[in-house]
């Protein structure tokens, strides 16, 4: 009998097992029945899913990559553009008597809407150019639909005028095509006519006082250039960790999109400011189009297709301001991610069946260019690294593999840090950041793609005046003064949320250590989601 009795107790526990889960089926029938459903439908389709577009992600992870390191030794081999085409100073052994030759004339056009922080800036700068007065004509265009600020902009426009400046006041009567609109009604007037060379500012954007000297003289000298692009420069880099952000953004964009662009293949896009057209390539291109929300990349793609050559000047730099506001960002984004796409939808065709160009100038623009920066480059951010990766981590049959998670992003990340030397210790805030900010361009990318509701939606945006840009970073975490349902995106928080759970699990059940990055990840959703994020603007 005492040799029975370990046999009687794991009999026993046996039978209070057995009769646990005859209970919980008699209070539960489905709980069995539903586990064993989940277990088929992942197997079935769920985890084959998530497998293909895991597959689809590193493909084009390796797509990126490729042109990451395309652009980066393009831009690292480059020729200086002066090296490149003849550039000399307008006049330099020219009889001055030639004066159309020597400095031919030049329009500036300023295109402003409700602009009452910076419009003196704007057409200050454009009135200092050093230019002969009677070479430059500064034209306004005013769309603005406040009447005071409309006041003040003539009055301003106005003065310069008594001071010996030709600058002309334009205004409208609608905003038809807004920008693009502006600007094309402008290039209408007769005394345009008489110009050789466009010039474009937005109204944020102080050009030094020999821009015109420093760019105009690639036009003159180069039949072939259409658009000369100057680099920006930023006068509020340090106002919060956004603006830094942005600030590593544009500037590898400029550095070494622009140059490689520039260098390889006399093409980039417009960046819609700071730069001067040839008047008679942009008559051919078409001129100004308000078909999408982009009309500078527009432009530039009608006239490179058309065979004009555009040059990146990097040494000439413009200042400009960086949206310290997350709402005033947000729209910036929706709007150049948006319109990017929806131009691509309408030439792409066109692209691929024009015989002005080349077929590796043709590829280069399609592929390069169009496909994986202005689509695969915000698809992947997203997809690959905040739902593949989380989601895998729930599902045991998907495994992402340590190249696609770790080696390729690291080669990219590392390849943007080298041109931000100055910001590497900003790289793990701007990697996050830009992964929240990938949730609403892949969102503003589909509904250019498909055209939908939302894709010519044109939000100005706010500028808040000159700031110094040695002024010292404030707190990273900022919090608008205002109701706190005002300041939420509810779609980043509930993401936020499922970023948690993932993490969670991971932690729980997981093998491995994705749940540091989920976590992290997480975090700055919900940082960015409840308005934590940027500077109060004005208009809040």
């Amino acid at each position: 009998m005492a040799g029975e009795g370990p046999t009687a107790v794991v009999a026993a526990e046996e039978v209070a097992e057995w009769l646990g889960e005859s209970l919980l089926l008699r209070r539960w029938p489905s709980a069995a029945g539903l586990r064993a459903a989940w277990g088929a439908v992942r197997a079935e389709a769920v985890a084959p899913a998530l497998a293909a577009a895991s597959a689809a992600c590193l493909a084009l992870s390796s797509m990126l990559l490729a042109d990451a390191v395309f652009m980066a030794v393009a831009s690292f081999a480059r020729r200086r553009p002066e090296r490149r085409y003849r550039a000399t100073p307008l006049g330099a052994g020219e009889d001055e008597e030639v004066g159309r030759l020597a400095y031919p004339m030049v329009l500036v056009q300023i295109p402003m809407y409700n602009e009452r922080e910076v419009y003196k800036l704007s057409i200050g700068a454009a009135c200092g150019l050093s230019w002969p007065s009677d070479r430059v004509i500064v034209q306004v265009l005013d769309d603005s639909t406040d009447p005071t600020v409309k006041d003040l902009v003539a009055l301003e426009c106005k003065c310069w005028g008594n001071r010996g400046k030709n600058v002309k006041y334009e205004v409208r009567n609608t905003r038809k095509g807004y920008k693009a609109g502006a600007l094309k009604e402008g290039m209408l007037r007769d005394y345009v006519q008489q110009c050789d060379f466009v010039a474009v500012f937005d109204a944020d954007f102080q050009p030094e006082p020999d821009f015109l000297m420093r760019t105009i003289p690639y036009l003159v000298r180069n039949s072939q250039i259409a658009l000369v692009q100057a680099h920006w420069e930023f006068v509020n880099p340090n106002e919060c960790l956004m603006t830094r952000i942005q600030k590593m953004t544009l500037e590898y964009h400029f550095k070494v999109e622009q140059e490689a662009g520039s260098s390889t293949f006399a093409f980039f896009g417009f960046n819609g400011t700071a730069g001067v057209w040839r008047i008679s390539a942009l008559e051919e291109a078409g001129g100004w189009e308000d078909r999408t929300t982009v009309e500078d990349m527009d432009l530039a793609v009608r006239a490179g297709l058309k065979g004009w050559k555009f040059v990146y000047v990097a040494d000439v730099k413009v200042k400009s301001e960086l949206p310290s506001n997350l709402k005033t960002y947000r729209h910036q984004q929706h709007r150049w991610t948006c319109g990017a796409a929806n131009l691509f939808r309408k030439t792409g065709a066109e692209i691929l069946l024009t015989k002005e160009v080349p077929i590796w100038w043709k590829f280069y623009l399609f592929y390069s260019f169009f496909f994986v920066r202005k689509i695969v480059a915000h698809v992947v951010p997203f997809m690959l690294y905040c739902v593949v990766i989380p989601l895998s981590v729930l599902i045991p049959e998907v495994t992402v593999p340590a190249w696609g998670v770790v080696y390729i992003p690291t080669a990219i990340t590392l390849l943007h840090a080298i041109r931000n030397t100055s910001s590497l210790h900003f790289i793990p805030f701007w990697i996050l950041f830009e992964n929240v900010m990938s949730f609403h361009r892949t969102k503003a990318l589909f509904i250019g793609l498909l055209e939908l509701g939302s894709v010519n939606e044109w939000v100005v945006t706010e500028k808040l005046g000159t700031r110094s840009n040695t002024k010292p970073a404030p707190q990273i975490l900022e919090r608008p003064p205002c109701r706190l349902w005002d300041r939420w995106t509810m779609s980043e928080i509930l993401f936020s949320i499922f970023l948690f759970f993932c993490a969670t699990y991971n932690l729980a059940y997981g093998g491995d250590f994705y749940f540091v990055y989920i976590y992290l990840q997480a975090m700055a959703f919900l940082v960015v989601g409840t308005g934590f994020c940027g500077t109060l603007s004005s208009n809040s």
